[in-house]
């Protein structure tokens, strides 16, 4: 019943092929959903918060709602800052409270992002938190991540291994395929797996992250899009092909815009049946209950990792 760092759910995830949900949140009611789910499920849980989360909502109050949580389930829970961008960022995360941060220095040259991941994993540290890093650049546009697709790269395995080395980092988050946000794949959906086996046959230690991993299923966009408004149809990843990464060292898998998405096409049901409807418990309710069904399903389904808690 307390904040956690990832290292004991992540060594346990590496033996026995499984990943832990890190699930992003910006409010009460998506993180009330969130850690209802895990609890029920018996599932490790990572709650994360991007810089986007940050702007909106503020650290403290996301900091005490995830508090609040863990005192209301008795669900253990490492709170994580999602692709910060400097050095600045990840201690002020440090120093509020985070369990763990990610430092993403991707968007830089080799040299540079080992030199600024490894300013962050010392002081991190020394204070007790984990880090992740990233190597190699995912395409997509998700809060302040804006990668067109020219500009993505692979993770290149040597340098992975070489990178780990030199920054100590405690896990990895690498480019195979996926892409930030709902707008994924314009043709067949392809995940690059002879590169993940190679990455992990090198660092078989080291956990491996997927970003850019919601599925867009097709009923939350189609439901979205019956109850006004209109949001294009896109592939995601298929969650078999997220099942498959997993037997290949990927301990964290990261998960948004499905969560968006059928918080989002609840909610809108809700109105549109309902269109005098003015108290916002009568629609953030549902869309809560939403978001705790979309958790279970990833969890039990896609993740494996139901009672691995």
């Amino acid at each position: 019943m307390a904040l956690i760092t990832t290292k004991e759910m992540f060594d346990k995830a590496l033996k026995d092929d499984y990943a832990v949900g890190a699930f992003n949140v910006n409010n009460m009611e998506i993180i009330q959903g969130i850690v209802e789910a895990a609890g029920e499920e018996n599932a490790p849980l990572i709650l994360q918060v991007s810089a986007g989360a940050r702007k909106y909502a503020k650290s403290a109050y996301l900091t005490k709602l995830v508090e609040a949580a863990i005192i209301d389930t008795g669900v253990d829970v490492a709170l994580h800052l999602d692709h910060g961008e400097d050095f600045e960022i990840c201690k002020q995360c440090i120093d509020d409270g985070f369990t763990s941060v990610m430092i993403d220095g991707s968007k830089y040259p080799f040299e540079e992002n080992i030199a600024l991941t490894k300013k962050v994993v010392d002081y991190a540290h020394a204070h007790g938190v984990v880090v992740e890093a990233e190597l190699g650049k995912l395409a997509g546009v998700e809060d302040n991540i804006k990668v067109d697709a020219r500009s993505a790269t692979f993770t290149d395995p040597d340098e992975a291994a070489e990178f780990v080395e030199r920054t100590g980092v405690d896990s990895l988050a690498i480019a195979i395929g996926t892409s930030h946000g709902a707008y994924k794949f314009k043709g067949e959906p392809y995940l690059d797996y002879e590169r993940l086996k190679q990455i992990h046959n090198l660092i078989p230690d080291t956990p491996l992250v997927l970003h850019g991993a919601s599925t867009v299923l097709k009923e939350f966009v189609d439901r979205c899009n019956q109850y006004g408004g209109s949001i294009p149809g896109a592939q995601g990843v298929p969650e078999e092909m997220i099942r498959e990464a997993v037997k290949w060292g990927i301990c964290k898998v990261n998960i948004d815009t499905d969560l968006r998405l059928a918080m989002t096409a609840e909610i809108r049901r809700v109105l549109m049946e309902n269109p005098a409807e003015f108290d916002p418990r009568k629609y953030l309710g549902p869309g809560r209950d939403a978001i705790k069904k979309m958790v279970q399903h990833k969890i039990k389904n896609v993740l494996n990792a139901s009672n691995k808690r």
